[in-house]
């Protein structure tokens, strides 16, 4: 079987990458370049909304792969700890965008860049 490698482009620079592990909430379906937040009770990682109250409204990483937790807790999920990161290939909770995180990113080490139109 031949897989196909489609790039999304999500790291935008070279920015030393720190890679981790860890565990996605049951509920939770998320795809690869979805900002995360941790849970303050647990530490389980939940799409970073800034509604949230639990500690998930902060970001703490991006997603590198897809994760379907909608059948129970997914632990092992890879992340994105720090690195240049495309906005167009980040997912963000509700109506969240690139510019609601991105102070907080940076200071995580997360930087967001915005691809220019050829």
């Amino acid at each position: 079987m031949t897989e196909i490698f489609t790039p999304d482009n999500l790291i935008a620079g070279d920015f030393p990458i720190i890679t981790d592990t860890a565990t996605v909430v049951s509920g939770e379906k998320v795809v690869r370049g979805t900002l995360m937040g941790k849970i303050t009770s647990g530490g389980k990682l939940k799409t970073c909304f800034s509604g949230n109250s639990d500690g998930s409204e902060n970001p703490y990483a991006v997603m590198l792969e897809d994760v379907d937790a909608s059948g129970g807790d997914v632990a092992g999920a890879n992340i994105l700890l720090t690195g240049e990161l495309n906005s167009a290939a980040l997912t963000f909770g509700s109506v969240d965008t690139y510019l609601t995180h991105k102070n907080a990113m940076r200071n995580l080490s997360m930087f967001v860049k915005v691809p220019v139109a050829a």
